[in-house]
């Protein structure tokens, strides 16, 4: 059996339930609290670990879903925003910062000639596959204080939590 020590999360609760008894079972405020800390924390790492590489959260994600769209790695600005759940004008300004670094290509989108396609240039390819495998390592990291087990278990729980969410 674990020994889980108190954090900064059970300290809130702790103040909530002196200030507030009426409110009850506070255990979804501390899960959600958790949740919270957990993604902002990674999220940081995962900044740092993106940086090493030049860029940062947003041009890797426009990156890596390029990569992940698989050859010839190309999607419009539209089916980009629509991805990272972007406006079109957000799209633009991290296609312009991807484009000046040679990361990205801007091509007619052979389908509309109105529009233009995001490619993924060679370097962009070899840059978002050197990343995506840091971002994995610092995710691995963190997910490896649980037991495979837990871990997998965790994934399940998260699923569900997130199906309720939508």
């Amino acid at each position: 059996m674990r020994v889980m020590h108190k954090d900064r999360v059970d300290a809130i609760g702790d103040q909530w339930r002196r200030e507030r008894p009426d409110l009850g079972d506070l255990l979804a405020m501390e899960v959600f609290g958790r949740i919270y800390r957990i993604a902002d924390a990674v999220g940081n790492r995962m900044e740092e670990a993106y940086g090493c590489f030049g860029i940062g959260r947003g041009e890797f994600d426009v990156l890596a879903t390029l990569r992940r769209s698989g050859e010839p790695y190309r999607l419009t600005p539209k089916q980009l925003a629509g991805t990272l759940m972007l406006t079109t004008g957000g799209m633009t300004g991290r296609l312009d910062k991807l484009e000046k670094s040679g990361l990205i290509a801007r091509e007619p989108d052979p389908d509309d000639r109105r529009s233009v396609r995001a490619r993924l240039t060679p370097e962009g390819r070899e840059l978002v596959d050197n990343a995506v495998a840091a971002g994995l390592e610092v995710q691995r990291a963190v997910l490896g204080r649980l037991s495979p087990d837990d871990a997998k278990l965790l994934g399940n729980l998260l699923r569900e939590l997130l199906d309720a969410a939508r």
